[in-house]
């Protein structure tokens, strides 16, 4: 068994490494636990935007989950981008047959740029077949749009998009509010008293640097649950961390830029600098 949490990460590959799965590494690590992953699709993408998408084989997908579940104890899993319907019924098929532990799902649809991620194939195995297993489901407001079919521009609409997907079977949602004016995240979830609502509400940070900031929610709320938080608290602690990964973010490429996942080593560095002194005669 190993010695710290294993989140697998299944995802799309970012060769910009601001969202994806090298993105969720890089958020892994920064959280004490170690990463691994199971790429769906390869894009051609950069900081300006998305330029093409293509699905992996539906077939490597599922070999490369059953490889990795028989050889490691996994403690929490992010679902990303999907890519197709075919690769998400593949991922859908394996949760179902090996049930793991504290599945965050990032419902990926659109990028920022306005790419489609996921055919409406894969959207249906989103709502139908992953949603019901995930433990929690984290959309922002314009994928909580699009999966509930009504408008989300407000805290009050962002409730009852929460309800709707409640309705659709979701145990918990956190829909997340990046765009609005204020940084105001809605965490609503099920327990023995019935539906609980948690708002957390934050500064808006104006930056360019904000790529990714979805992986790296989600990412950080699985590693969170992986290491034994309750929900409430990992989603407090996940948002903290993309806004200090956004504030502390370096100027990448041309377009929007990524966050700073793995900025507390910089932290670290500073803090462990040695001063050398000039020797004695």
């Amino acid at each position: 068994m190993s010695s710290v949490p294993i989140v697998l990460s299944i995802a799309g590959f970012d060769p910009s490494s601001g969202a994806g799965i090298t993105a969720d590494i890089k958020a892994i690590a920064a959280h004490g636990c170690y990463g691994i992953s199971c790429i769906t699709a390869l894009t051609v993408q950069s900081t300006s935007g998305v330029r093409r998408v293509e699905p992996v084989d539906p077939a490597i997908v599922t070999e490369s989950l059953a490889c990795l579940a028989e050889d490691m104890e996994i403690s929490a899993v992010r679902i990303g981008m999907l890519g197709s319907g075919k690769v998400a019924g593949a991922v859908a098929d394996f949760l179902r047959d090996h049930p793991l532990p504290n599945v965050v799902l990032d419902p990926v649809i659109v990028s920022s740029s306005g790419v489609r991620l996921i055919d409406k194939a894969g959207e249906r195995v989103l709502l139908e077949r992953l949603l019901p297993i995930a433990t929690v489901i984290t959309p922002n407001i314009n994928e909580a749009s699009i999966l509930t079919g009504m408008e989300v521009l407000n805290p009050g609409q962002m409730q009852v998009a929460a309800d709707k997907l409640h309705e659709m079977e979701a145990k918990a949602v956190v829909v997340t509010g990046g765009h609005l004016d204020k940084a105001i995240d809605l965490l609503s979830f099920r327990d023995r008293q019935g539906i609980q609502r948690e708002t957390f509400k934050s500064e808006k940070l104006r930056s360019n640097s904000t790529h990714g900031t979805g992986c790296a929610f989600a990412s950080a709320i699985a590693c969170h649950l992986a290491n034994g938080r309750s929900l409430p608290e990992a989603v407090l602690l996940a948002k903290a961390y993309v806004a200090a990964a956004i504030a502390n973010a370096l100027p990448v490429g041309r377009g929007i830029g990524p966050v700073h996942h793995l900025y507390r080593m910089n932290q670290q560095r500073r803090a462990n600098v040695v001063h050398a002194e000039p020797a004695a005669h």
